[in-house]
């Protein structure tokens, strides 16, 4: 019997993807779609897709100011996110007094109409959620799965580099020619090892960007040994006097409730504002008319360079104790930018401006690194290639597995069927689900309703549909043929993805009239072209191997 540090290390390597690894496809995919999310999002919101080559430059005292007077009256809170060229489109929010709900609402950055309603989550709303949280949102329960997923990952990578005896040769080892086998375990070595610096800086940078769900205690056990009198007080008080008590403390640096993780703690609250810089004055009930706001983001951008201002947030409009913040673009930087200069809305004095610290730098760094939100074409293109090469890598290792066991037990076994079409189902599935998650965007075209089900919600029943069809499938093809079946599955299924990919195109153009030519060529809009060029590619790369497959079903069965 086998044993020692390396062998054991193989057999980490084995067991960590055979159980983690179509979780890990599902995160690596949907995370190389993030990548390019608001692109996607201009794809399924036509009504976004603005050439901002022709918009001229707001005025937020003339243009936005009167609007947001029209429509917020009364509103504590306004929120102003100005057009860029990945959002092309004026953002505005406002609370009311009513109702601690923010009202948010799209205008056209040229002729300040209203944009009707995005009846569509997209990709920010959709796919980038999966890929943090599969979804599963109640108890932090898909955010756990992703974290237990990401130290798998992580054990995957250390255990490969172990494992691997020859990783020199086989950087430059590729015979995809020779024969199936080789060229899966020639790919899989090479992804592995080339993109190895990304795959463990990203799945690293996942986990710790993450730290407040998977150690929720932790600013608590922080602030109590700053303000030790504070956290007994706070432990000791019958919970509806913390409910009073919440509202008063440090009002200065209070900040909205996390998206995710468990429920806000003073010391959480003052984590947040202190980390992130934001404040909500308390009003002083003395009106006041709100300052100019334009010679500020003037002024604040020959400071910082042009574009420096990405949002206006103004609290409490029409006090005397207003504050308005100039919240500063991070798209010059890899770093999440948090900071944000602030003023007198009475007066437009300058008020104390709030910097990042050290460490939530270095915090904002690793979120930016992982988040890719800067504006860095050529980087950007290498995440989403990269993240292409991550979703080879764990593909190619479980095909590894089966099809060394396929070709000597002929697919026989119980658990060479459940590896073959789980298999299926994690790669192909997922593939095939995004497809027609697109087609079922263009076929409802913005309508708020379908047989009674709101439309942002069918196109994601539409997808875990498709998902766990594409599941059945493969379960019926291996039932009946246990020996060639999962060849004609995966056969099946490349051409549904060419299928599925051409007809997200030809719907694009038919419903919208942003056919490929246009948006290349007559009324370019990058964007668009480019999500219909990289389904193009993929209906052609499914054609391709559905054709190569066919052909080797061809060999099985005549063998």
């Amino acid at each position: 019997m086998k044993t020692g540090f390396r062998f054991n290390m193989s057999v980490l390597h084995t067991w960590a993807g055979l159980l983690l690894s179509g979780l890990l496809f599902a995160i690596f995919w949907t995370g190389t779609l993030s990548v390019f999310d608001k692109e996607i999002d201009r794809w399924m919101m036509p009504q976004t897709r603005i050439n901002m080559d022709t918009a001229p430059k707001l005025s937020v005292d003339r243009d936005i100011v009167p609007l947001l007077n029209t429509l917020s009256e009364g509103a504590t809170a306004w929120s102003i996110v100005l057009p860029s060229e990945r959002k092309p489109f004026l953002a505005l929010g406002y609370d009311t007094k009513e109702s601690h709900i923010a009202k948010r609402n799209s205008f056209h950055p040229v002729t300040l109409e209203q944009l009707p309603a995005s009846n569509t989550r997209g990709a920010s709303r959709f796919i980038y959620p999966f890929h943090h949280n599969l979804t599963l949102r109640k108890g932090n329960i898909g955010a756990w799965l992703v974290g237990v997923a990401s130290i798998g990952m992580l054990c995957l990578l250390v255990s490969g580099i172990v494992i691997h005896r020859r990783l020199f040769t086989d950087f430059f080892s590729f015979r995809v020619w020779r024969s199936f086998s080789r060229g899966n375990l020639d790919a899989h070595n090479l992804t592995g090892v080339v993109l190895l610096p990304f795959t463990l800086v990203i799945t690293l940078s996942g986990l710790m960007i993450a730290h407040l769900i998977y150690f929720p205690k932790a600013p608590d056990a922080v602030y109590e040994q700053m303000h030790p009198q504070a956290a007994v007080h706070t432990q000791k008080t019958p919970a509806k006097e913390i409910t009073r008590s919440r509202q008063k403390i440090d009002s200065k640096s209070k900040a909205p409730k996390a998206k995710e993780g468990a429920g806000n703690s003073p010391a959480r609250r003052r984590f947040i504002g202190e980390s992130q810089g934001r404040v909500t004055p308390k009003a002083s009930g003395e009106f006041a008319t709100i300052t100019s706001i334009d010679p500020l983001i003037t002024a604040t951008e020959e400071e910082l360079g042009h574009g420096a201002v990405y949002m206006v947030r103004v609290s409490n409009p029409t006090d005397a104790e207003g504050v308005i913040a100039l919240r500063l673009s991070g798209d010059k930087s890899v770093a999440q930018n948090m900071d944000n200069r602030r003023f007198s809305v009475a007066t437009g004095a300058e008020l104390e401006h709030f910097e990042s610290s050290s460490v939530t730098n270095v915090f904002n760094f690793l979120a930016g690194m992982h988040y890719v939100q800067f504006d860095h074409w050529p980087l950007r293109w290498f995440y989403f290639v990269a993240g292409l090469g991550g979703c080879v890598l764990i593909a190619t290792g479980l095909l590894h597995w089966t099809q060394a066991r396929n070709q000597k037990h002929d697919g026989t076994r119980f658990s060479i069927s459940f590896m073959n079409v789980h298999n299926l189902s994690a790669v192909m599935g997922i593939i095939i689900a995004t497809g027609a998650f697109l087609v079922a965007n263009r076929l409802f075209n913005n309508s708020v309703q379908f047989a009674g089900v709101l439309v942002r919600d069918l196109e994601v029943y539409v997808f875990f549909s498709v998902w766990m069809c594409c599941l059945f499938h493969g379960v019926i093809r291996v039932l009946i043929n246990k020996r060639s079946g999962y060849i004609k599955a995966w056969t099946e299924q490349c051409w549904a993805v060419a299928f599925i990919a051409i007809a997200a195109v030809l719907l694009n153009w038919l419903t919208t009239g942003d056919h490929i030519i246009k948006t290349l060529f007559t009324d370019a809009y990058w964007p668009v072209a480019t999500i219909d060029l990289l389904l193009i590619s993929s209906a052609a790369l499914a054609i391709f191997a559905a054709r190569k497959l066919s052909a080797n079903l061809e060999l099985n069965i005549g063998s």
